[in-house]
């Protein structure tokens, strides 16, 4: 398969059902954020030495490519067909026991965070606002645009995200800025 195909040159590109649709559709930009939460989430891997928080979202990768594949696919006509494109209550709240687990070692927020510590925790902090602005261009498609559990599992992240942020400060022995 080449890399290229010359299709998406008239400024149109096609989703899973062969619809042909501007590359600035909603739809598009929605799962073209998901993607760069995922980029965002490999630069936070290849930043963060925490081999348990690396771990998790490596498997978190693995379900953006889902999330974007369901965006992608409006009709349902091919992911449904595809075992592992699913996204379901179970993977919600896999983030939520992730985020329970972590949040157990620190300390109680009592103000805000200001983003930063070591070069992962930022990392993991920037991932977190692209996550949330895909959380955005989700929104904006409409609620019957996909499944209700793809906004969930999106929003969870976010939190997550943060959770992470702060744990890998916390286990690199960096204190937090608070505001």
């Amino acid at each position: 398969m080449k890399i290229y195909t010359r299709t998406g040159d008239s400024g149109e590109t096609g989703l899973f059902d062969g619809e042909r649709v501007p590359k600035s559709d909603p739809r598009v930009d929605a799962y073209g954020e998901v993607d760069e939460t995922n980029a965002a989430i490999g630069f936070a891997i290849a930043a963060c030495p925490d081999l348990e928080i690396s771990g998790m979202l490596a498997a978190i990768q693995r379900d953006l490519f889902v999330l974007g594949g369901r965006l992608a696919d409006p009709r349902r006509k091919v992911a449904n067909r595809v075992a592992k494109a699913v996204l379901s209550d179970a993977d919600i709240l896999r983030l939520e026991s992730w985020i329970d687990q972590l949040e157990a070692t620190l300390r109680p927020l009592r103000r805000f965070v200001l983003p930063g510590g070591t070069a992962g925790a930022a990392a993991l902090h920037q991932a977190r606002t692209i996550c949330r602005r895909a959380e955005r261009r989700m929104v904006s498609l409409g609620s019957d645009a996909f499944e209700p559990e793809l906004l969930a599992y999106i929003n969870r992240l976010s939190d997550l995200l943060f959770v992470m942020a702060r744990a890998a400060n916390h286990r690199a022995g960096v204190n937090e800025s608070e505001w």
